[in-house]
């Protein structure tokens, strides 16, 4: 009987009253942190997405299972340091970035060459965005300048220095730029 009272109280009230308190108190939060636009979803500030159209910000690479940012399919590659594997998929990422932003500068930055633990990360480093920065005002032809204080509009700032360092969220930086007064016509992504 104590088995049954604790499951229906941990298993079910519990939750339930959880789940309840945050709907009201968090409701986007709480639903997902879903983006909508036009009353459609287009996707979660929390999940990244797998942009590939030259216009929009580029995300952190995702290994995960079947198709890159699969949420379903959470995970690392798991690969050492020491595997040739992994140095050979850096090497890849670090060509394409280069074709992809020529004048980026030399150094590119490390976010945007490894994934993260789950694959789903839907931020990058400010360095990141700043290394896209001249593709971005090259292929919408705006101002480097335009963009970057786009970019630093959209930088997310921790509380506490410790926290963590300034990121900027890609599907949100990508979407501002599609609002933004300049640009005449959405692109798709």
């Amino acid at each position: 009987m104590i088995l049954f009272l604790l499951t229906l109280m941990t298993g079910i009230a519990y939750p339930l009253f959880v789940t309840g308190i945050a709907n009201v108190l968090f409701p986007a939060q709480s639903m997902g942190s879903l983006i909508l636009q036009d009353s459609r979803v287009i996707g979660s500030s929390l999940i990244g997405q797998n942009y590939k159209n030259e216009n929009y910000f580029f995300g952190r690479p995702s290994v995960t299972a079947e198709t890159p940012y699969n949420s379903l399919a959470s995970g690392a590659s798991n690969l050492a340091i020491s595997n040739p594997l992994l140095e050979q998929q850096l090497t890849q990422r670090s060509t394409e970035l280069k074709q992809h932003n020529p004048n980026g500068g030399s150094t590119i930055p490390e976010d945007l060459l490894t994934a993260s633990s789950s694959g789903l990360d839907p931020h990058i480093s400010v360095a990141g965005a700043l290394y896209q920065a001249p593709r971005i005002a090259k292929n919408r032809q705006l101002p480097l300048d335009k963009v970057k204080s786009l970019i630093a509009e959209h930088t997310q700032t921790p509380l506490f220095r410790f926290l963590g360092e300034p990121v900027v969220n890609v599907l949100e930086l990508n979407i501002a730029l599609d609002q933004y007064p300049w640009e005449a016509n959405s692109q798709s992504h």
